[in-house]
């Protein structure tokens, strides 16, 4: 019975922290989105979010994000893909999410595509940037953006909206805000060629402060919310 006033109370930490470093880099009150990472958290403490006034979620595992959907049956709420696709799953993600932010190769694209139900809205996506050439991580590389967006805005089932990144842990803040200032700049390039482009998602808990600094516009923020109840 001690869960819901902790999820009430830690949604109102984290909206308080990003109110004051948007303050602190003078960035438009309002301008940073939270996306609560419900992957693998219990139903019961996603539905406790939601009752305290959160609105988009992200997933990293198809199948239980479209239950948590199932069950929550909240129209209103936002649901993210946020995980790797396998291209096998493209057709769940196209019809059950309105927004996918992990896309990183040409054929993810072509199929999310042409699975989107055509009575549905087009699709939000975000292209996923591997800034660090990490092998252990999904992302495309900064050079193979263009062509991805290319692909993207040429389909009418599909809206572009930004990029995502998960960069290398880094141990201080200018180190942090020195590679998502690199991200930035690709997000700016990206806005400057095409219209719609508005989301630059990047920041965790460990690097919210210096993604805020450098042109955040949504952070993903899971742990922090829900406490440490993962999968086994």
């Amino acid at each position: 019975m001690t869960q819901q006033p902790s999820i009430l109370d830690n949604l109102h930490t984290i909206k308080q922290q990003i109110a004051t470093l948007e303050q602190r880099y003078e960035r438009p009150a309002g301008s940073v989105r939270l996306l609560a990472v419900s992957k693998t958290k219990p139903l019961e403490l996603v539905q406790l979010a939601a009752q305290s006034g959160q609105h988009a979620f992200g997933e990293n595992y198809i199948e239980e994000g479209i239950d948590k959907q199932t069950q929550i049956a909240d129209p209103t709420l936002e649901w993210h893909f946020i995980g790797n696709i396998q291209s096998n799953k493209t057709r769940l993600v196209a019809n059950h999410y309105h927004w996918v932010q992990s896309i990183d190769r040409l054929r993810i694209v072509t199929r999310l595509a042409a699975q989107r139900a055509p009575e549905l809205p087009p699709l939000n996506v975000c292209i996923q940037i591997n800034i660090d050439a990490e092998a252990s991580k999904a992302g495309c590389q900064p050079e193979e953006v263009d062509q991805l967006v290319e692909s993207i805005i040429g389909s009418p089932s599909l809206k572009l909206r930004g990029l995502m990144a998960i960069p290398a842990p880094r141990q201080n803040l200018e180190d942090q805000r020195h590679v998502f200032a690199r991200l930035r700049d690709i997000y700016q390039q990206m806005q400057r060629d095409h219209t719609g482009v508005d989301t630059l998602s990047i920041g965790m808990s460990a690097d919210m402060e210096a993604a805020i600094a450098e042109g955040s516009t949504m952070v993903r923020i899971g742990t922090a919310i829900f406490g440490s109840r993962d999968r086994p």
